[in-house]
């Protein structure tokens, strides 16, 4: 992929939106299923305030979409695919963050032994 292709106009705004942990436990409460806000409430032990706030940017950004039923507005995820997004975007990070912290333990070492050696070569 080079520059010209980069998709970072494009995801850069929605990332931007998701690194708000509460805006992803929202998104998780939902689900597959249309729900009212009293539901997203219960499910996030979030003040209806904060709740609202998030569904605000949440709708703007396209995340979700709300729907008149009678006297209650219902949330949903436009496309269920998003969920399944967010679900490989997390298999993904903790695979990857384990090889990480393996990684750094393995240069944590290196650069010990390394550290070792510039003393014995400094001093000799």
């Amino acid at each position: 992929m080079n520059l010209e292709s980069c998709p970072a106009a494009l995801l850069g705004p929605a990332f931007k939106v998701l690194a708000e942990p509460n805006r992803l436990r929202i998104l998780c409460a939902l689900g597959e299923e249309c729900r009212p806000v009293t539901d997203i409430i219960h499910a996030t032990a979030l003040p209806q305030t904060n709740v609202s706030f998030h569904l605000r940017i949440l709708r703007e950004a396209g995340l979700v979409r709300a729907e008149r039923r009678g006297v209650f507005i219902y949330y949903c995820l436009p496309d269920p695919e998003l969920l399944a997004i967010l679900q490989s975007l997390q298999a993904w990070l903790k695979v990857h963050a384990s090889l990480s912290n393996s990684q750094t333990q393995e240069d944590s070492v290196d650069e010990s032994v390394s550290m070792t050696k510039r003393r014995v070569t400094s001093c000799g």
